[in-house]
């Protein structure tokens, strides 16, 4: 059983001391570091390397949540799939351990808290669909008008160029190309 640590900061100017500092006092036997910005995050190499590294018994430890995960429901995931593998977690600032019975007690209560909220943002955009749909509104891209895009194949059957056409009849010029208009030359 290893006690692994993570630590990782926002910009490459920013210094790890702290975060290395603790988890080496909580005992950890290796640490993995990243110098990472949270909008880059989802290709933390050293995250991932950490994850790979960890097995069944081991501990990983952070200083805290906010270092491991970009929101609450990356953070579950990344530690339900530990938990998974038979791998513990621990965050230092919250006091959070998933070793001892009140650790996950409070893990699970933060993970039925982000699946209520996932709950009520998918309830509120089901029922904003349905009022758009009362207003005649649907979702989706418009609907191609055939008699516009049947005028700008012929404006390109006779020499027109697709961008001309485009902009005569009121077409995009991707749906010119996508309904393969763009391609047709004149003969």
């Amino acid at each position: 059983m290893a006690t692994i640590g993570y630590a990782r900061v926002s910009s490459t100017g920013q210094n790890l001391d702290r975060q290395t500092d603790a988890l080496t006092a909580a005992g950890c036997d290796r640490v993995f570091v990243e110098k990472l910005s949270g909008a880059k995050a989802a290709n933390r190499a050293e995250l991932a390397a950490c994850l790979d590294y960890l097995r069944a018994g081991d501990v990983l430890v952070v200083t805290e949540l906010a270092r491991l995960g970009r929101s609450l429901l990356d953070l579950i995931g990344i530690v339900t799939g530990l938990g998974e593998r038979g791998v513990q977690f621990r965050s230092l600032k919250e006091a959070i351990d998933t070793t001892t019975p009140s650790g996950r007690l409070t893990f699970h209560i933060m993970s039925a808290l982000a699946e209520f909220e996932r709950d009520v943002i998918n309830q509120r955009a089901a029922e904003g669909r349905a009022a758009a749909k009362t207003r005649g509104q649907t979702g989706g891209r418009p609907r191609v008008d055939r008699a516009k895009v049947d005028a700008a194949k012929a404006l390109v059957a006779g020499g027109m160029s697709a961008s001309a056409a485009a902009k005569a009849t009121g077409v995009s010029r991707a749906t010119l190309y996508r309904e393969g208009i763009g391609t047709v030359t004149a003969s």
